[in-house]
């Protein structure tokens, strides 16, 4: 597997590598049915205690922050000598708030989006006002980002109406027809050092979300070049939407006005290095082993069935990411269900997905590597589509028997000749 770590690989994904693809055959009754409907009734005061937890670790992190260059100039109390040993433990101290400040800002990035789906409180108000302040914070278009996602929800992993993480196709890359393609072909596109593609998924990880939020990179396509998620008037939104996307602007330029008057090193030291640590939605829709749709093959079923439950960062992920990595799935089965009920939920629907439940312990970080360079590309001609890597390859193939289903329903469907068109023997 690319390069020599296919060991990493989950037992649960090679598994699906092994087995020919058949779209799952449960409806959503059966789905629903498994499922106890207390766990999709909210608890205000539960989610209450979980908006005021992170905050309050928020604070402490800034706090903690704020000691780290008082204490080195103590020699940490005296108790280490002046140089090099209180330099290594003032940037061992920084990383650690660097990466404990970014795990809990994506907690509070999970909580305002659960306030986006109004799965927190009972009242609509108090949902938006929440996940409005949350998200400012971090510099996120809360109004924006809640009208496009809940698109995404409603259209997971179709490729023509899916607002995120939609594939480019064989096309976009400019590459010949699948039949006349070469090696050469795809390394003149796909071929690059281990180092740069290191760079490029870092840039991603790190920028990524901004660059799709101003150019609408790897959403969808039915839109314009130059859309965005800022322009009131873009056709992200629906007119009665325009108003709370200036909502969205104004907060962002209070915010960022905010972090103007503290100045770039407190921003850079306290905000931004943190900032940069979030980053997880990506391999929840995009891997070797995961489907995507186009046309009749599309529906909601097989969409929220066609992403990935991870462990990411193992019991540190259950506890700052509010189950969105661990409980996804579920997530998108019932997206009105709050997320502390999420393990119970996926427990639910495992017993009647079965097979079609995608979970992968492939360790979350190497994951990242083999989905960015396993999954590059899709062709334009498959209704059911699965990720090409940079030899033209598919990791994944369509069980024969259905597509021979598929081929003799299509052809009993399909109207008769007409006289008049009919050619002669």
């Amino acid at each position: 597997m690319g390069i020599g770590l296919g060991s990493l690989n989950g037992p649960e994904y090679e598994a699906r590598l092994r087995k020919p693809f058949v779209p799952p055959s449960v409806t959503l009754k059966d789905i629903h049915a498994a499922v106890p409907k207390h766990l999709l009734r909210k608890d205000p005061l539960k989610a209450t205690s979980y908006v005021l937890r992170d905050i309050a670790l928020t604070a402490l992190l800034f706090k903690f922050g704020s000691c780290i260059n008082p204490w080195g100039a103590s020699a940490f109390g005296g108790s280490l000598n002046p140089g090099w040993q209180v330099s290594i433990v003032k940037t061992g101290l920084w990383g650690v708030y660097w990466w404990t400040q970014g795990l809990v800002w994506a907690g509070i990035f999970c909580l305002g989006h659960d306030a986006g789906h109004g799965t927190l409180f009972n009242s609509s108000t108090l949902n938006n006002v929440v996940g409005f302040i949350l998200h400012t914070a971090l510099l996120i278009p809360y109004f924006a980002w809640r009208s496009t996602h809940h698109a995404h929800h409603k259209a997971t992993s179709s490729i023509e109406r899916d607002e995120n993480y939609v594939p480019y196709t064989r096309s976009d890359y400019k590459l010949p027809t699948k039949e006349q393609a070469h090696k050469f072909d795809y390394a003149e596109v796909f071929e690059e050092t281990p180092i740069y593609t290191l760079g490029r998924m870092l840039i991603m990880q790190g920028f990524g979300w901004w660059v799709y939020l101003s150019k609408n990179t790897m959403g969808s396509k039915m839109y314009p070049p130059g859309t965005n998620h800022f322009d009131p008037n873009s056709p992200l939104f629906k007119p009665a939407q325009r108003k709370s996307i200036i909502i969205s602007n104004i907060g962002l330029t209070c915010m960022l006005s905010f972090l103007f008057w503290l100045g770039p090193s407190l921003v850079a030291k306290y905000y931004f290095v943190p900032y940069l640590t979030m980053m997880f939605t990506y391999l929840h829709h995009s891997d070797p082993t995961i489907p995507h749709y186009r046309k009749d093959e599309w529906t909601f079923l097989r969409g929220a069935a066609a992403t990935v439950d991870r462990p990411l960062l193992g019991w540190m992920g259950r506890f700052f990411f509010h189950n969105i990595s661990h409980d996804h799935v579920a997530h998108h089965f019932f997206i009105s269900a709050p997320f502390y009920n999420g393990p119970q939920i996926t427990n639910a629907i495992k017993t009647v997905l079965k097979d079609d439940y995608n979970y992968d312990s492939t360790p979350s970080f190497y994951a990242l590597w083999r989905s960015f360079t396993q999954c590059l590309f899709i062709e334009e001609d498959e209704d059911i589509a699965f990720y090409k890597n940079k030899n033209g390859e598919a990791l994944r193939v369509i069980d024969q028997e259905y597509e021979r289903k598929k081929l003799s329903k299509s052809r009993q469907i399909s109207p008769p000749t007409s006289p008049g068109n009919a050619s002669t023997p």
